[in-house]
């Protein structure tokens, strides 16, 4: 049983950052912040969790039926990650390729402490609490200062790539080969960017990227020395009830500084036959997943191909609805829609077969998902896109980026979407 208590804010930029500064005195954080971002289906303006009391971590191997029985038996918030390795545990899959971060298959913690915005409220919902801590940490977190500091605190990060131009090209030609011949539909074929010996501030960089990308499912997660500074602008799945939503995006163009050439951007992408055929594409497949839980009939599309403008780029967006049958519970619905059809291809299990053949090195977190569950079972799980991963031990970083492949696909247009995606996680990291 949870002890709540409530307060009254006055400028909500200023507590969060308060909030993200208090919370680097523990060993498990979890930070979720829509920045502003007013959606339709969101709960939170932001939310934070920190200190586990109890926790899971796991490799792949029944990873779904050990989620399902922490999340049953703890009853209560959880927060965590899966990574999208985890799809090995329901798929004749395998994940060889060279991993630079190491981060678990799974994880999700129990947190004694939760910090909820709502508006101008902030509401503090503590386990086992001693007298007055909930006081105490909200006078804690007010008298904290957060002067804006340089994300270059330490070296300039000096970043290499793990296929050149020339290898992408030959890469991405022989999955288009695969199109061709009918293998696949489509395929979302990915790349590491990475760093080696060096060592960054996550806070601040988180901050720098936020402040580019104010994302709408943006995220900070620590684990012990394992950090994912997340500026996604996507959801992968979202529980209300006996609802179920799914967001995927699909479809990707710049910005313009100029409002008349921004908005010319914008319909170029709305009519584009290609951007609509890939969006299409993965809502199809969307719907095939949510319906493995759906009661019958009950799946259907609110939103079929919106673009939506965020800072660093216009993307095309679906929204898929079901209501789930009473039997199911709901890691059910993360396991039978996992990996998000955005992040692998149609047919799923074939387009993941050849994506793991092609690419270079394992995604691990990246396309994976950060969120949580809350005690009554509704959940919300981002998509692990615009992140930059950071192992502090191995003194490893690294930020993946990639785009749909399909018959219709320009390699070297693909490309140059890929860097149009990195430019936020290479600016703060580079500058």
């Amino acid at each position: 049983m949870r002890i709540t208590q409530t307060f009254t804010i006055d400028i909500i930029k200023s507590i969060k950052s308060q909030l993200l500064h208090w919370a680097q005195q523990f060993d498990e954080v979890v930070w979720l912040d829509s920045n502003g971002h007013h959606q339709k289906y969101g709960n939170y303006d932001a939310l934070l969790a920190v200190e586990a009391f109890t926790s899971i971590k796991t490799d792949f191997v029944n990873a779904f039926k050990k989620l399902n029985e922490y999340q049953q038996e703890t009853n209560d918030w959880i927060f965590g990650y899966l990574t999208y390795d985890v799809k090995n545990a329901t798929e004749n899959l395998i994940s060889q390729n060279s991993d630079g971060l190491a981060f678990a298959d799974m994880s999700f913690f129990q947190p004694k402490k939760i910090i909820i915005l709502k508006g101008n409220t902030l509401e503090f919902h503590y386990l086992r609490m001693v007298d007055d801590e909930i006081d105490w940490d909200f006078n804690e977190i007010l008298k904290i200062t957060t002067e804006k500091q340089k994300a270059s605190k330490a070296k300039r990060v000096k970043i290499r790539v793990k296929l050149t131009h020339d290898q992408y090209r030959e890469r991405v030609g022989k999955m288009k080969q695969h199109i061709i011949r009918g293998d696949i539909y489509e395929a979302n074929f990915c790349q590491e960017f990475f760093a080696e010996e060096t060592i960054i501030d996550p806070l601040v960089t988180y901050e720098a990227l936020n402040d580019i990308s104010h994302a709408p499912f943006a995220a900070f997660m620590k684990l012990e020395d394992q950090y994912a500074l997340c500026a996604s602008p996507e959801r992968y799945i979202l529980k209300k009830g006996k609802q179920l939503i799914s967001q995927p995006i699909k479809g990707t163009a710049k910005r313009s500084s100029d409002s008349i050439k921004d908005a010319l951007l914008v319909k170029e992408l709305k009519e584009s036959e290609k951007e609509r055929a890939e969006n299409i594409m993965i809502v199809d497949l969307v719907r095939n997943d949510l319906s493995k839980t759906a009661e019958k009939g009950s799946v259907h599309v609110p939103e079929l191909c919106e673009v939506y403008s965020f800072s660093q780029v216009h993307q095309m967006i679906s929204t898929i609805k079901s209501t789930m049958r009473a039997e199911c519970t709901p890691v059910d619905a993360l396991r039978t829609t996992f990996p998000m059809g955005s992040m692998t291809g149609a047919p799923k299990v074939s387009a993941m077969q050849i994506i793991e053949n092609l690419e270079v090195t394992k995604r691990g977190l990246y396309s994976g998902s950060i969120g949580y569950f809350t005690p009554n079972g509704d959940f919300d799980f981002n998509v692990v896109i615009r992140s930059i991963l950071y192992n502090e031990q191995k003194k490893y970083i690294s930020y993946s980026v990639g785009s749909a492949i399909t018959a219709k696909s320009d390699i070297d247009a693909e490309y140059e979407e890929c860097l149009l995606k990195a430019k936020a996680m290479r600016h703060v990291l580079e500058k």
